[in-house]
């Protein structure tokens, strides 16, 4: 994992309970590097056994209840984060919960369409609204950009490419999931745009395809390889990443 996590030292991932962002919570704190506050957010608690496990035998982990789509639910999150990290501020907001609902041309639904845009779209944008007065705190006590300072890392997909659906791309027939990672990856570069100024980086990642219950078996990554190269690549993130859709091996994709 890369040495950037070293000056990273409060730290937040949404959808922590399951896939991907449970091997986050455990590949951080059984690094040398781990950042002193790891927050990791569940939609509900009594369904995230492994997570709890891990958080008894690190101090570092710090479960918060957080269910994306519920804003009442956000706001209440913000609060108790708040009071966990109190004058650091928030240096990196992972946004990785999400869904994927599959559907094709003749199959897909206006409500599969919602569901999915909610959650993977408009709830990451709901999240880093309100925790930006974290992230803002952080902000204010460094210079430069990358997670040492203040970071949004927003986990999208390789389909939320328009450029790259076509041809050998174009066969994952997915309309909600492709539509939400790119309204996903939109909004990335909205809020870069916005925050510059004040020195918080924002950036969508994709982790490659993963054998996770949302990747399924025939993926062709591990859990383990996808995240050792997911957090490389968010330990590195410097001016130049502001903006920008990278892959877990640091390459930039296509919008």
């Amino acid at each position: 994992m890369s040495s950037g996590f070293q000056k990273c030292h409060t730290l937040m991932i949404t959808g922590a309970n399951r896939g991907l962002g449970l091997q986050m919570v455990k590949t951080l704190v059984n690094s040398s590097h781990c950042p002193t506050k790891v927050i990791a957010t569940t939609r509900d608690k009594s369904r995230a056994k492994e997570l709890l496990d891990l958080a008894k035998k690190h101090p570092s982990i710090n479960v918060v209840t957080l269910d994306a789509i519920n804003q009442d639910s956000i706001e209440q999150a913000s609060k108790e984060v708040e009071s966990l990290l109190g004058d650091e501020g928030l240096n990196c907001l992972i946004n990785n919960a999400g869904i994927n609902v599959v559907s094709t041309l003749e199959t897909v639904e206006a409500e599969q369409m919602m569901e999915n845009y909610e959650t993977n779209a408009v709830s990451p944008l709901m999240i880093t609204k309100a925790f930006l007065p974290l992230l803002r705190k952080a902000a204010k006590q460094g210079t430069g950009m990358g997670i040492h300072r203040a970071a949004v890392v927003n986990v999208s997909s390789l389909l939320g490419s328009i450029e790259l659906n076509r041809g050998p791309g174009a066969e994952f027939k997915t309309y909600p999931y492709r539509a939400s990672k790119a309204a996903l990856n939109m909004l990335t570069r909205c809020v870069a745009v916005d925050l510059t100024p004040e020195g918080i980086l924002c950036m969508a990642v994709h982790p490659g395809w993963v054998q996770t219950d949302m990747g399924g078996p025939d993926a062709l990554l591990s859990k383990e390889e996808s995240i050792n190269g997911v957090l490389s690549v968010i330990g590195g993130l410097s001016e130049k990443d502001n903006g920008g859709f990278l892959d877990y091996t640091g390459k930039t994709l296509p919008w």
